[in-house]
């Protein structure tokens, strides 16, 4: 097994405990979300992408974000984020966002 794939499963495997323990998923909710986090993660860094999460105030959100250098504007520093959070740069709003990893619903 390639360390790339291993390290990924790893990374899948402890976020879905994660979800688990904090969120009381079911473990194959956990790991389904998991994957979708990790899909998102690696598309995020490649191309625009549409997807949806539910707010914390219970209402669902369409976004379009990305990772992609020449989409990001350059930052001034760096801020440290929750690892139960995924960061994006929202290219409707033009300005950085983040949502619960437990709350990814779909990716378009």
């Amino acid at each position: 097994m390639s360390t790339t794939l291993r390290n990924q499963m790893k990374e899948v495997m402890q976020m879905a405990w994660s979800f688990v323990r904090k969120n009381g998923y079911s473990m194959s909710e956990a790991l389904k979300c998991a994957w979708a986090n990790l899909k998102l993660k690696v598309a995020l860094k490649v191309k625009v992408v549409e997807f949806y999460f539910k707010k914390t105030d219970g209402t669902l959100r369409q976004a379009f974000g990305t990772l992609l250098d020449s989409r990001v504007p350059e930052t001034k520093g760096t801020k440290k984020t929750a690892d139960n959070c995924q960061v994006y740069f929202d290219t409707e709003v033009g300005d950085w966002r983040c949502f619960k990893k437990c709350n990814l619903i779909k990716i378009a």
